[in-house]
């Protein structure tokens, strides 16, 4: 059967059966098949097939109930169908969900407010995702760079950190110390100087004349896990203040309690000109992403240089103010701090010889595994042990659930963990 003749055909049965009788009466093994032949292969998924969750736990078609340690990689920090969220959606979806930024809208300004005093920062850059957030991060210091601190035209640079991972976009992978994220993709704007991550005498050796930005994450989350050392972060921003350069924090993944702060800069006296976030801003519902910063950074953007149709929407505003109120309301960087430093040291105390290094903090952890261990053994028996999680770079499985994972549920994590680890090592 052709792509052709089997395209036809599920629209065909979508259009005489509905889309709910056909989403039910697809196997797992069918809708893994399907998005296999119809879907671009630039995603190694695990062979599951979620079809519902609730909290911290997700389930397959038959009905296998799992652990999810993965949190979308932090974007479902108030668990699967957080149900205030729903409800907040449902109200919106009967009002209004789109009027692009052509006119003003209420949500947008309700948001607007919320998230600039949330993280402290003076003005907001609606998005939709992280990496378009870190892009207009780019666009904004650039600008900056030419009409506030005068750089010569288009000799802007940009300090990042080796072991990057701010999102996939042309721009973004062109400076990615990752060979398989940029290879075959060039070519690569230039503007951009990669240092060593958490060296500070290696980023002040690499600050000329035409620096405007350090662009930096708090962890490298996708990296492994990686933390700095104390200080690096609010030594950064004491060379920003020094040599007149703006500080970006990735705040992506590692904000919004994940780390048991608000942001991630804030476990040091590093305040950012510009953040990025996004993930747990959309509650786990919608994509709602954001560049925030202080307002001599922010208001070099003038109409016509920046937008987006969807950043900002009705829909988007409502959920991500909802989310940041749940954040609040029920103290998620308390949690994180509380149920990740518990973690961390469960798994510290396994005594495994297997283990190298268990790297965190709050509810976003690394557990690394020795060269030659075998991980692949491991992942496999994590599944059936109903754990998910995904190995990340350096044989590092990342743990980061939701914030609203309840302590039992984390009981059960840990004692899956390690029986996994005694079944393959």
């Amino acid at each position: 059967m052709t792509g052709t003749t089997m395209l036809k055909s599920m629209m065909d049965r979508i259009l005489s059966e509905g889309i709910e009788t056909v989403l039910q009466s697809l196997t797992d093994a069918e809708a893994i098949a399907i998005t296999e032949q119809f879907g671009t292969h630039n995603y190694h998924p695990l062979p599951v097939n979620i079809t519902g969750g609730e909290g911290a736990r997700v389930h397959d078609g038959n009905g296998k109930e799992y652990i999810d340690c993965i949190g979308a990689y932090s974007a479902v920090a108030h668990g699967h169908l957080n149900p205030h969220l729903i409800e907040v959606a449902k109200r919106q979806l009967d009002r209004i969900t789109l009027t692009s930024r052509a006119m003003y809208n209420t949500e947008l300004a309700l948001f607007l407010q919320a998230l600039a005093e949330f993280c402290e920062q003076d003005m907001v850059c609606p998005m939709n995702t992280g990496a378009e957030a870190n892009e207009t991060a780019i666009k904004l210091a650039r600008k900056w760079a030419y009409t506030v601190k005068d750089v010569p035209a288009n000799q802007a640079e940009i300090l990042v950190c080796e072991g990057n991972f701010h999102g996939r976009t042309t721009t973004i992978v062109g400076f990615s110390s990752e060979e398989q994220y940029h290879e075959h993709f060039g070519p690569f704007g230039p503007g951009f100087k990669i240092v060593p991550f958490g060296d500070l005498d290696a980023m002040e050796a690499a600050i000329t004349p035409n620096t405007c930005a350090i662009f930096a994450e708090p962890i490298q989350a996708e990296g492994g896990v990686i933390i700095p050392p104390t200080g690096w972060m609010s030594g950064l921003r004491e060379l920003c203040d020094a040599h007149n350069i703006l500080l970006i924090w990735d705040e992506v993944q590692t904000g919004f309690a994940r780390t048991g702060h608000k942001f991630g800069w804030m476990a040091e006296a590093a305040r950012p000109d510009i953040m990025t976030v996004g993930k747990p801003l959309g509650g786990g519902l919608l994509p709602v992403a954001a560049a925030v910063g202080q307002r001599h950074v922010m208001e070099v953007f003038k109409p016509g240089d920046h937008g987006s149709t969807f950043g900002g929407n009705s829909l988007a505003a409502v959920v991500g103010v909802a989310a940041l109120a749940e954040f609040v309301n029920e103290d998620y960087a308390g949690m994180s701090a509380k149920k990740g430093a518990w973690l961390k040291s469960q798994f510290e105390s396994m005594g495994h010889d297997c283990i190298v290094e268990v790297r965190g903090r709050g509810l976003l952890i690394g557990l690394e595994f020795a060269e030659g261990f075998n991980t692949k053994a491991l992942a496999k028996k994590f599944i059936e042990l109903g754990v998910l999680t995904k190995e990340t770079r350096q044989h590092t499985f990342r743990f980061s659930p939701p914030i609203v994972i309840t302590e039992a549920e984390l009981t059960s994590a840990v004692e899956r963990v390690d029986a996994a680890i005694r079944a393959v090592g």
